[in-house]
């Protein structure tokens, strides 16, 4: 259970577009939750790449 595992600074993340990177999706749920959380501090749009799925 990943919830409540990420946390984001809203001054950061507010307003900006985020790429996120991660190494490997299997289910993609990490992937997710960072959304999540990236989203809810304010991002404007979260996009997501992996190296390997």
């Amino acid at each position: 259970n990943l919830s409540d595992c990420f946390q984001a600074d809203a001054e950061l993340v507010a307003g900006r577009n985020i790429i996120l990177i991660d190494d490997v999706a299997t289910t993609g749920a990490t992937l997710e939750e960072a959304r999540k959380t990236l989203l809810a501090a304010g991002a404007r749009k979260v996009i997501a790449f992996t190296i390997a799925h």
